[in-house]
């Protein structure tokens, strides 16, 4: 059984706040930031209900959860002022992580701006170095994150990630988080040679490495170096190509975070597709929404053979549409989901549910039939 979770909020009450969320979610692992992940400021880690939330994760098996480093530190830049003040912080990030009793802090290796790739490799393991040199006391591991390939960002490659690694006096205390959405950006072929990616990724980093999974679809076709996070399902990566990641025997021993957006007409109304999304991955559709739930989605499958609209090429079809034909993307920027609601709205399908209750059915939809036959 895959240990499956997301990134959850770290608020009023820490890590017992955390751990409440993420049991509302039904997962069993998860991620957190022990502050606001854009700036410095942070309340004391001993102030952060630690025990409180250790004890709702007792309850629950939750033996393994995940920190994720503010995104404000880059160990690639090249302005001294920037540079230190990313060493210094993620020391305390560390300390604030291994105080917790968190054994991977995952981290965005940084961007090199101004300068190029090769100074953005020298300068992060330099980075590195600093930063690990001064925590030796701790039992944290630093997961460097694997990157779409936006800007200047570094770890758009295994082979960038094993020559940081490789320049780490300490990298016994590196590990890797893979996430499905950034290597896919990136041009790595998870949707058809899932174990050839994952052999390329031992023959150059080594899969002992490997301390993460972040699970996330894609808004972007494969090499596209956008990074844009979809719910399961609804991207171009799919449902059953994510399936085999979370359930592949030599990665579900780790822990594997959602990190899809939340999704609604609104801002106020929006809201994650999390509990659908570990319950679909985990194989525990029916033991967490009930056969009412399954017959509704089933409801949606009849309408959509109907309509002769087809989960997959519904998905793929608009996400072409949508990169291909600017005037239709200005005419109508709809993306896969809200489509499907808006079509499920016109038909007055389930005019007693709310819009979270009929995203969380069209995510199981979007799965496809043969979820449903096995729930």
């Amino acid at each position: 059984m895959p240990k499956i979770g997301s990134h959850v909020s770290f608020s009023d009450k820490g890590l017992l706040n955390a751990a409440e969320e993420a049991v509302s979610y039904g997962s069993s692992t998860f991620m957190i930031y022990t502050g606001a992940p854009q700036n410095t400021r942070r309340k004391p880690i001993e102030e952060q209900y630690i025990e409180e939330g250790k004890a709702v994760m007792d309850k629950h098996a939750m033996n393994e959860i995940v920190v994720h480093a503010p995104y404000i530190i880059n160990l690639g830049s090249y302005k001294d002022d920037t540079f230190e003040l990313a060493v210094r912080f993620l020391q305390e990030e560390i300390r604030r992580t291994d105080y917790i009793g968190v054994r991977n802090i995952v981290l965005h290796p940084g961007a090199y701006t101004d300068k190029d790739a090769d100074y953005g490799i020298e300068r992060i393991a330099d980075g590195l170095n600093e930063v690990l040199a001064g925590v030796k006391d701790t039992n944290v591991n630093i997961a460097l994150e694997t990157m779409a390939g936006k800007g200047t960002e570094i770890g758009r490659s295994f082979e960038e990630i094993a020559e940081i690694m490789e320049r780490v006096e300490f990298n016994n205390k590196l590990t890797v988080c893979m996430d499905t959405c950034h290597i896919h950006d990136a041009g790595y072929d998870i949707v058809n040679d899932l174990d050839g990616v994952l052999h390329h990724f031992d023959r150059t980093i080594g899969l002992e490495k490997l301390g993460v999974i972040h699970l996330n679809d894609s808004k972007n076709p494969r090499g596209a170096s956008k990074d844009r996070h979809a719910p399961l399902g609804s991207g171009w990566i799919g449902f059953e190509a994510m399936n085999n990641i979370a359930n592949h025997e030599k990665l579900q021993h780790l822990p594997m975070i959602l990190e899809t957006p939340w999704i609604g007409k609104e801002d106020k109304t929006q809201r994650p597709m999390y509990e659908a999304e570990i319950a679909l991955l985990s194989g525990n559709l029916s033991g967490r929404f009930g056969g009412e739930f399954l017959d509704q989605v089933e409801r949606i499958d009849f309408l959509m053979n109907k309509k002769d609209i087809h989960y997959r090429d519904f998905v793929l079809k608009t996400w072409e549409l949508l990169k291909n034909d600017a005037k239709a993307k200005k005419a109508d920027g709809r993306e896969p989901l809200e489509r499907l609601y808006d079509m499920l709205h016109e038909e007055r399908l389930f005019a007693d549910l709310s819009e979270e209750q009929i995203n969380q059915r069209l995510i199981v939809w979007l799965a496809g039939n043969d979820i449903l036959k096995k729930a």
